[in-house]
C-alpha cells in the first residue's frame, strides 16, 4: 500500500506556536504530528510513502529520516512552488499505478483505514474522502470542505469557503482513497487543489466519488491554527483521544 503525505504548507497561521518548524514538525504530545501519520499508516498496513516538501525540507528530512524507524519506505520530493494538495499527487504520477492515499500532513486523523479502503474498492470509486462529522466526532473546528452525501455513500455535493458549513455537517478529514483515473483532472507540473478543482470537476463529470464517514472513534484534528492546536493539546491531556 502506498501513501503521499503532503507536508509543503508554508504554515503561516501557526507560525506564532511553530517557529520556524515547519507546520508537521509541531510537537503534539511526545512526538511531532507528522510522526503520529506515518505510525498511524505503518499500522494501517502502508508500506510505502512519498513525502513533499518545500518550507523547511531538510528539517523534516532529518527527523524524519528514510521511514526506518517507522517501518516505512520514504522518498521525499522538494516542490521548488507549491503545487497543492493535488498537484503533489499529480508531481509523482509515475507511482500511481494503483489505490494509493494521500494524507493532510498538519492534521493528526485516526479512524479504521482498512474500513475506507474496502468501502472505497466495494463501490469501484475513483476517490473516496475520509469524512468526520462534525457532531459527533472529536474535532478542533478544522475548516475542511463540506460534504453532501446520498444513502448509497455518493458525494453530491462538494463545498469550500466561508458558506461550506451550511450544507451539513461532515467535513473532509483530508485522508483521500484515490485511483490513476483521477489522473486526467490534474495538470501536470502546475498547481492544482483536490476540494477547489479535482473535486468539482468529478461531480461535473458524474463520476464515481465517494464520502466515507469516520468510524464512532474516529476523530480528526486539524491542527493548524494556534486555536486548533490548543484544542487538540486539550483533548490529548484528558486522555480522550484513543491510539493518539
Amino acid at each position: 500500500m502506498k501513501a503521499l503525505v503532503l507536508a509543503a504548507g508554508l504554515g503561516s497561521r501557526i507560525r506564532g506556536v511553530a517557529g520556524d518548524k515547519p507546520k508537521p514538525l509541531l510537537r503534539f504530545g511526545d512526538r511531532s504530528i507528522l510522526a503520529h501519520n506515518l505510525r498511524w499508516l505503518a499500522a494501517s498496513g502502508v508500506t510505502e510513502v512519498w513525502i513533499n516538501l518545500h518550507y523547511g525540507a531538510q528539517m523534516i528530512r532529518e527527523e524524519i529520516g528514510d521511514g526506518a524507524a517507522f517501518r516505512l519506505r520514504i522518498r521525499y520530493v522538494y516542490e521548488p512552488e507549491l503545487l497543492g494538495t493535488a498537484g503533489a499527487l499529480g508531481n509523482i504520477a509515475e507511482a500511481l499505478t494503483e489505490t494509493m492515499l494521500v494524507v493532510y500532513g498538519d492534521s493528526v486523523v485516526r479512524f479504521d483505514l482498512a474500513a475506507l479502503l474496502a468501502a472505497h474498492r466495494g463501490a469501484g470509486a475513483e476517490a473516496t474522502v475520509a469524512l468526520f462529522d462534525q457532531e459527533r466526532h472529536f474535532n478542533t473546528g478544522i475548516a475542511g470542505g463540506r460534504v453532501r452525501i446520498d444513502a448509497e455513500g455518493a458525494i453530491t455535493e462538494f463545498v469550500e469557503g466561508v458558506n461550506a458549513g451550511a450544507l451539513s455537517s461532515l467535513v473532509n478529514a483530508g485522508v483521500y482513497a484515490v485511483e490513476p483515473a483521477i489522473l486526467d483532472l490534474i495538470p501536470q507540473g502546475a498547481f492544482a487543489d483536490f476540494g477547489r478543482d479535482v473535486f468539482p470537476a468529478m461531480l461535473a463529470g458524474h463520476r464515481p466519488l465517494r464520502g466515507h464517514v469516520l468510524d464512532a472513534q474516529g476523530y480528526c484534528l486539524g491542527l493548524d491554527t494556534p486555536e486548533s492546536y490548543a484544542a487538540g493539546q486539550k483533548l490529548l491531556a484528558e486522555g480522550r483521544l484513543a491510539a493518539a
